[in-house]
């Protein structure tokens, strides 16, 4: 039985969505663009990256649209000189946490957190960097994992989870010490769940996860290629 439809505003237009959705899906539905960089479509929303903030009309407070339900007669601002300066010194924040040195990188041009940094107009951070020494993992015959590059957006996770099935990557330890794990924190090439699939590197919003021999600006994503068969699956079951 399909879900009740309800009428909702977003920046001033009238947008339908259904019972059930977020705010964000709705908007998506809607044609309307809401800036993300932990959320693909048709995996398991987490609101991790909080650049799809909004603000609903009678509450105070942000929200994160990839988990907040729509309400019928919400009016909703995704634009906003309040969150244009959040979202800004979310991007700032994500810069300075890693070397993210997009000159040598294999996703330059092609990255979502520079594209995101881009749009947004941050082309210099007003923060200390903190330059930690992390380390490449190249145990893996086909794929390469450089935490230097990783936002911590958990995209990888969510799909080897929810559609390989494979549960090989998981977060450790907490804050600016958190990592990217492959099963109990050991190389990714030992791996025992590890199918090659490859989902979790076209997941990837950075140039973090990889082919093996790309060289800068050769690494170019195909996560709408996830998204497709998320929603297939979606729909199926």
């Amino acid at each position: 039985m399909p879900n009740k439809k309800l009428s909702i505003r977003i920046d001033g237009a009238l947008v339908d969505a259904y019972e059930g959705q977020t705010i964000l899906q709705a908007a998506r539905a809607g044609g309307k663009y809401i800036p993300t960089l932990c959320d693909l479509e048709g995996i398991t929303p987490v609101g991790g990256c909080r650049i799809c903030m909004v603000e609903v009309e009678g509450i105070d407070r942000v929200m994160a649209a990839c988990t907040s339900p729509v309400q019928e007669g919400m009016s909703v601002k995704t634009t906003t000189p309040r969150l244009t300066q959040h979202r800004r010194l979310t991007v700032e924040l994500l810069l300075v946490e890693r070397n993210h040195t997009c000159a040598v990188c294999v996703s330059n041009g092609h990255c979502e957190l520079q594209t995101m940094a881009t749009n947004l107009g941050v082309s210099t951070v007003r923060l200390a960097y903190n330059f930690p020494k992390l380390e490449t993992d190249l145990s893996h015959p086909k794929y390469v994992l450089d935490h230097n590059r990783c936002i911590l957006c958990t995209r990888c996770v969510r799909v080897c989870s929810e559609l390989e099935g494979a549960h090989v990557w998981n977060l450790t330890s907490r804050g600016i010490n958190t990592r990217l794990v492959a099963d109990l924190n050991g190389k990714w090439g030992d791996s025992k769940g590890c199918t090659s699939c490859g989902k979790c590197v076209q997941a990837c919003p950075t140039g973090a996860l990889a082919d093996k021999g790309r060289a800068v600006e050769e690494m170019v994503k195909q996560n709408d290629r996830i998204s497709a068969l998320a929603m297939r699956r979606g729909a199926e079951a």
